[in-house]
């Protein structure tokens, strides 16, 4: 169950739209902690409010990066910001919120489309893929429209990802949709495969990466975990006439058996639940021997396409970018192989790009 306490902002570290970061004081805590507040549900918080903040997250340890949520600002009595449609996401929790969907506000663009047109798309497992994939995709043909679909697997605030904010300053994420629950992107859609025409559609993609939002979920199970979405994503890429493109999960510094080489994650959702035939990109170099190895092990190989494909040089890239990008703490100084299999994703998407 979560957790609440009232805390009064006392400075504001930075906002951005849909975000602001801040700093809060608790009464009975010796020094400020930090929180930050999505904008689009509670609207903005001023030095001196005083606030409600969600701090279960912080309390159990896990992965929101130590910042409490603003839940509600006492410091005001009411609240407004009317949407453009009638479409809710959150629905029936207390931050439920009109976002307006694209299927509402471009009827005449999707209403009965279900093609894409044989543009890639890239699905990830993981939101640290996104840059990886991208930045591959744009230094192959620059001239390529990239759109990125944020599944409700992980995070659902797309102002919340400070990577998304980084790729679209660096030019490397064209436009965004945001589907299911997830919101804030230059789209809305109620699904992700209504997402896929919306992105081709509505915002003229040429290539679309698929991923969730930060925060991936697992349970150290067969089935528990969030990145099996990979799955259908794969599915209905292909059944709308796109080209599926799955980008591996691959590290050999995790310390984790399940997550060494290719990770269970992959695995599982590529040979056991997706039906669509996919390619893989496989980069040449150091990495090739043991991602083929476990592709043929976990009979992915026989289900899907590999290609061979030159080492795109992602921690370069991103490196030319500006962006600093880990995946579960490591940098690509300390896990080079989980950059070099996404980029590889990427890299496909370039090549069989209309």
């Amino acid at each position: 169950m979560p957790s609440f306490r009232t805390g009064a902002v006392v400075a504001l570290l930075e906002e951005r739209r849909g975000l602001q970061r801040c700093e809060v004081a608790f009464d009975d805590v010796a020094g400020p902690e930090r929180a930050y507040v999505l904008t689009e549900l509670t609207g903005p918080v001023a030095v001196g409010d005083e606030v409600v903040l969600n701090t279960t997250a912080v309390e159990l340890g896990l992965g929101s990066g130590g910042w409490h949520l603003v839940h509600w600002n006492l410091s005001r009595r009411t609240w407004r910001s009317p949407g453009p449609g009638q479409t809710m996401k959150l629905r029936y929790t207390s931050l439920q919120a009109d976002v307006g969907s694209a299927e509402e506000l471009h009827a005449g663009a999707v209403a009965e489309s279900d093609d894409l047109d044989g543009v890639p798309v890239v699905v990830c497992g993981l939101h640290s893929q996104l840059p990886c994939v991208a930045a591959a995709v744009k230094h192959a043909r620059p001239d390529l429209r990239l759109g990125y679909i944020m599944t409700d697997g992980g995070g659902l605030a797309l102002a919340g990802s400070d990577l998304v904010a980084a790729t679209r300053s660096a030019g490397l994420v064209d436009v965004s949709v945001t589907a299911g629950h997830a919101f804030g992107g230059d789209h809305e859609a109620l699904n992700v495969a209504s997402a896929l025409v919306v992105a081709r559609k509505v915002a003229g993609a040429e290539v679309i990466v698929v991923a969730m939002g930060p925060g991936s979920a697992g349970t150290a199970t067969r089935l528990g975990f969030t990145a099996l979405e990979v799955a259908p994503a794969l599915d209905a890429a292909e059944a709308l006439g796109g080209r599926p493109i799955a980008a591996v999960r691959f590290s050999l510094a995790d310390p984790r058996l399940r997550h060494q080489g290719v990770s269970h994650h992959s695995r599982t959702a590529l040979a056991l639940l997706s039906r669509a035939r996919a390619t893989i990109g496989v980069p040449r170099g150091p990495f090739e021997a043991r991602l083929r190895r476990d592709l043929d092990a976990s009979g992915v190989a026989d289900r899907h396409r590999l290609v061979s494909v030159p080492d795109p040089g992602v921690p370069q890239l991103l490196a030319a970018h500006g962006l600093q990008v880990t995946s579960m703490g490591r940098g690509p100084e300390d896990d080079p192989g989980f950059y070099a299999v996404a980029g590889a994703a990427g890299t496909v998407a370039a090549t069989v790009a209309p």
